[in-house]
């Protein structure tokens, strides 16, 4: 029995949403929440009700105590994270959007108390999860975040879990997009499951078909490849086969930031339940759908009487 059913790492920000439409530089009004592609995962798993453990670094300033009491109050086991006296928490500014269209975001994380994570924090208790979850955003907050992101990774192999990556391209905070494309695809050849986007599967592969995107991966030993398609759905692959999963059709989109980690909380939720591939994928296009459905960030992610209501409807 594993005492925590999902590791995730990386940074939470504070995020500073725009409460009306327009240039930031014109807004007067925000409200406050939390941000992270990492912990968006981590926050809807635990609301599916997984044990989840969140491993983190943040500030010793007021927004880590707001990013703290966030993400608990969300039901993560945040006794791996750090509170640095040195460095603070990073934010954003976001944009607010009206017509569905991805909204502008400033970020302010360059020297943050998350891009000091380091191998020298992997405790042995942390290799107790079932799963690890990684994305490819710590690997470009710093050398010493990419370090502990492999150090993990080869920790869990090593232990014989189970690891899903999702690159959540981020080219603004590489140097150049060669050292982006190596760098990722390195530590998505150490994941069972990789989940891309079609655009970012294009880059890293240099291919152009789902097929072949996912061909390259499956060469590389990565047991299943989801792709996502957008308003196409998405595709998956792996020895056993391959097929695509029509969308969830929605009447109007709000906000589409945070529905590709909303889609990972689906698949990943329903592959570790030991549900069939198809399933899974039809699972995160329908929480996908909820995301860009809800305006921030995770505020679509379902909760567990949700997903059991989606669940009965499916099999109607």
């Amino acid at each position: 029995m594993h005492e925590h059913d999902v590791l995730c790492f990386g940074e939470t920000m504070a995020m500073f949403v725009a409460e009306q439409a327009g240039d930031l530089a014109g807004v007067g009004q925000f409200g406050k929440r939390i941000a992270g592609a990492d912990s968006n995962v981590a926050i809807g798993l635990a609301r599916l009700g997984f044990k989840v453990r969140w491993l983190s670094r943040v500030g010793d300033d007021s927004l880590g105590r707001f990013v703290l009491d966030s993400l608990r109050c969300e039901g993560l086991d945040c006794s791996g994270v750090e509170v640095d006296a040195n460095y603070p928490t990073g934010f954003q500014l976001k944009a607010r959007s009206e017509d569905g269209s991805d909204p502008a975001v400033e970020y302010f994380r360059r020297g943050s108390a998350a891009s000091r994570l380091s191998a020298a924090m992997v405790s042995p208790v942390w290799l107790q999860a079932r799963h690890v979850h990684a994305t490819g955003i710590p690997l470009a907050l710093s050398d010493s975040c990419r370090a502990l992101s492999h150090a993990l990774l080869d920790g869990m192999r090593a232990a014989g879990r189970s690891i899903s990556f999702d690159p959540n391209l981020r080219p603004s905070l590489w140097p150049d997009q060669s050292s982006m494309v190596r760098e990722i695809n390195a530590l998505a050849a150490k994941a069972d499951w990789v989940l891309p986007g079609l655009e970012e599967g294009r880059l890293l592969t240099g291919q152009h078909t789902p097929a072949d995107i996912a061909a390259f991966y499956l060469d590389q030993g990565v047991e299943l490849v989801v792709i996502k398609l957008g308003d196409a759905g998405a595709y998956f692959r792996s020895a056993k086969g391959e097929g695509q999963v029509a969308p969830v059709p929605v009447s109007r989109v709000v906000d589409t930031v945070g529905a590709g980690d909303a889609f990972a909380v689906g698949v990943l939720s329903a592959l570790l339940e030991g549900r069939p591939v198809a399933e899974a994928v039809a699972r995160g296009n329908w929480c996908g759908s909820r995301a860009v459905q809800s305006r921030g960030d995770m505020e679509g992610l379902p909760l567990r009487h949700e997903l059991e209501a989606y669940d009965l409807r499916r099999s109607a």
